[in-house]
């Protein structure tokens, strides 16, 4: 079973400790979930926020001045004049001018992400309190897309639960969070996007299967033939990749079905990334394994991006922010290999 995030951090030779800035610093749950990781060793991390309230957090944890502990209040910063006149070349071209900057990189998620920008961080998490849409804006308008990416996208890291069937594994669901429907070059971008992502957080192969209603032309609507161009796209153009399809789920998942309906498939009976051919299909999919199957879900995970910055559910605990940020560091370690 493929280790979690947070066991493979800890069991590869870790250098030295990656910097995340928590954009949210003032809520428990954060200061609580980074602190965890510091304690652990594996991030310094970096708390964005109103000083004497971030502080005050520390303080019930007696982590005052600890080690691999940063506050930046972001209206005192002495980065302050470099934000925004970083920001003011970057977005000037919308109409930014020099006081709209200024104004702006003093917002949480936009300073969390320039921190990353500007090289001071090597990743940013947000989203305990703001919305996803806000976390994701700023991550785009600062961060900006990396320049092999199509899109930006997201997914699920889905791990069984102990004790689980036989023929249960770890899984990669993409896009389960962002991309409402994507066009036919849309998905396959995704696909090839969280094929290197499931490389990169899950260290195997990856076996990508194209998901659809169909299998293999036993029904035919525009949606099914959306699928068929995704995946002929994908194989055209990185044919070193095991992907197939359109497949039904069960035709993905159980070697017996994907050897009856896609039979010699290299991916039928054994895919490990799922790639939904709409919004309403990922998410349901996702909270189903999660909720009906005991599977653990991890994410929306953002990909796509120059450096990373990933999202929380504004109902999260501790130690999913604890997890977010060794998913955020294994990110920025793929990426600067």
């Amino acid at each position: 079973m493929t280790a979690k995030p947070i066991a493979l951090l800890l069991s590869d030779a870790r250098p030295e400790p990656a910097t995340i800035a928590l954009s949210e610093g003032v809520d428990p749950r954060i200061v609580e979930g980074g602190l965890a990781a510091v304690d652990r060793g594996f991030a310094r991390i970096i708390l964005v926020g109103a000083a004497a309230t971030v502080e005050s957090e520390l303080a019930k944890h007696d982590a005052m001045g600890r080690a691999g502990v940063d506050v930046h209040d972001p209206a005192t910063s002495p980065l302050l004049d470099e934000f925004a006149a970083a920001f003011y070349e970057l977005r000037k071209h919308k109409g930014v001018d020099e006081a709209k900057a200024r104004s702006m990189v003093q917002d949480r998620l936009v300073y969390a992400a320039m921190l990353v920008r500007q090289g001071y961080a090597d990743g940013t998490v947000g989203g305990a309190v703001e919305t996803t849409s806000n976390v994701v804006r700023a991550a785009i308008q600062v961060i900006g897309k990396a320049p092999s990416a199509k899109l930006v996208s997201s997914f699920f890291l889905m791990y069984p639960p102990d004790g689980a069937p036989s023929g249960a594994r770890a899984m990669l669901y993409s896009d389960s969070g962002l991309v409402i429907d994507p066009s036919a070059e849309e998905m396959a971008a995704i696909a090839v996007d969280a094929s290197a992502s499931f490389e990169a957080l899950m260290r195997g192969t990856p076996k990508v299967a194209m998901l659809s209603f169909s299998t293999k032309g036993s029904a035919k609507h525009p949606m099914t033939e959306k699928v068929v161009e995704a995946t002929t796209l994908v194989q055209g153009e990185h044919p070193d990749l095991s992907v197939d399809g359109e497949l039904q789920f069960d035709a993905a998942f159980v070697p017996s079905v994907g050897e009856s309906k896609s039979p010699g498939s290299s991916v039928a009976g054994q895919a490990n990334v799922m790639i939904f051919p709409n919004l309403d299909a990922g998410n349901i999919a996702y909270k189903i394994t999660q909720r009906v199957g005991g599977y653990t879900a991890i994410g929306p995970v953002l990909q796509g991006l120059a450096k990373p910055a990933n999202d929380l559910s504004r109902g999260c605990v501790a130690s999913d922010v604890t997890e977010i940020i060794a998913v955020t560091i294994l990110q920025a370690r793929a990426g600067a290999n």
